[in-house]
């Protein structure tokens, strides 16, 4: 029995971007990784339906990352205030 044989995202992105460079023909790129011309095709039309996406996604992914950080300083401060509150009782004693 034949595994499937698994691209990682840099190689797909590498015959992608030759593909759509066009400086060898789709035969001829799938002879020389041993791949599938239909294989390639599929990569890069997938690659040129995301690419503006790589544009667009910064500014979410700044966005994503400022949410996070919120979220963990408001649990930051829960915490000091408790701390506070706790050690405030204890010394009004």
């Amino acid at each position: 029995m034949k595994t499937r044989r698994r691209f990682t995202a840099e190689f797909k992105a590498k015959v992608a971007l030759e593909a759509i460079k066009g400086h060898q023909t789709v035969a001829e790129l799938a002879t020389r990784h041993a791949l599938h011309p239909t294989q390639i095709t599929a990569w890069k039309r997938e690659a040129i339906e995301k690419l503006a996406k790589v544009f667009d996604d910064k500014g979410a992914e700044v966005q994503a990352n400022r949410d996070a950080e919120v979220t963990k300083l408001h649990a930051k401060i829960g915490q000091l205030v408790v701390e506070r509150d706790f050690l405030a009782k204890a010394f009004d004693r």
